[in-house]
């Protein structure tokens, strides 16, 4: 379970990652042809995208406070849930829908498996001793 979890949040950070950086990066006229949405909402999403992106990994990897990593995990949940519904509505066909869909549900898998089925454990104090000595 630990296994897949892992592959999940490195695979969902690599899609987040980009997504959102191309969406704080690329001219906000250009996104807006694609994706047609004022431009405060646009670099919003960039940022939740590429901060749940970090958020995915960062917190188990360094194991500081891994407890962020299902949030990140619920919070991309949330936002996918969003464009799983916006999708048809700004005029996209209604099959479009399903990526945003199987990211949600992907997410809302790493969200559940790292609260409840296979968490990640902090540093504990004795370790972090251990680190700063060997410095």
């Amino acid at each position: 379970m630990n296994r897949l979890l892992w592959t999940l949040q490195a695979l969902l950070a690599a899609v987040f990652l980009f997504s959102g950086l191309l969406k704080l990066l690329v001219p906000v006229d250009q996104m807006q042809q694609q994706l047609p949405l004022p431009a405060a909402l646009i670099y919003l999403i960039g940022t939740l995208e590429t901060l749940g992106a970090c958020g995915l990994i960062l917190p188990s990897v360094l194991r500081i406070y891994p407890a962020l990593t299902p949030l990140a995990a619920a919070g991309l949940t949330i936002l996918m849930a969003c464009a799983t519904v916006l999708t048809p509505l700004l005029g996209d066909p209604i099959a479009s829908a399903s990526l945003p869909l199987c990211l949600g549900i992907l997410a809302a898998f790493v969200a559940y498996g790292r609260a409840r089925r296979s968490p990640i454990a902090g540093r504990t104090a004795a370790g972090r001793a251990l680190n700063l000595a060997s410095r």
